[in-house]
């Protein structure tokens, strides 16, 4: 049962509402990150705009899913887990090994979407002042200074969402359930 409420198009506030019936439309129901967000219109529009923005960057789809379901799993988020698996499955056609990897924190069988998970790590963990060894791997393996700030820009729109989500702590819509994913361990601030 969630913490937070659940809204609807009809009980949303009406700044949330337009963005509700877009995503509603877009996915096909109403993801209940979404439905938590709206408790709050600017945070809605916040993820919204920032995902849209995200989406425009140079790391490629493989990569910026990488992103996200390392970030969803260090900070312990079952339902963006879930949710970016589905991506990673459906609309970046990675492989069920690496999806496996991701999910897991464990070493990525393709090099390149390693680094990028290793880097994402990193940047959460030292908060943005990586090791420079951390910096020089994900450069050496082929990643430049922007895609450096990509991934910060990934942690940062995974931070919303993961937090919201944990905060809230929103139902997986039935539509994830073939995706489901529990923390190993409980998640605590150091």
């Amino acid at each position: 049962m969630s913490r937070l409420p659940l809204r609807t198009i009809a009980d949303a506030p009406e700044a949330a509402r337009p963005f509700l019936e877009t995503a509603e439309k877009n996915n096909g129901y109403l993801p209940n990150l979404l439905r938590v967000l709206a408790n709050a219109p600017v945070a809605l529009e916040t993820y919204l705009t920032v995902s849209g923005i995200n989406a425009r960057a140079s790391l490629n789809l493989s990569e910026r899913e990488a992103v996200q379901i390392t970030a969803a799993a260090t900070h312990g988020c079952g339902f963006c887990v879930a949710g970016h698996t589905a991506i990673a499955e459906k609309k970046a056609h990675l492989p069920a090994e690496t999806i496996t990897a991701l999910r897991g924190k464990a070493e990525v069988p393709d090099a390149k979407l390693d680094a990028v998970a290793r880097f994402t790590e990193s940047v959460i963990a030292h908060r943005g002042a990586v090791p420079e060894a951390d910096l020089a791997t994900f450069k050496a393996a082929g990643f430049s200074d922007q895609q450096a700030l990509e991934v910060v820009l990934g942690v940062s729109l995974a931070t919303l969402c993961n937090f919201a989500n944990n905060l809230g702590q929103p139902p997986l819509n039935e539509q994830l359930a073939a995706y489901r994913w529990e923390p190993a361990k409980p998640v605590a601030a150091e």
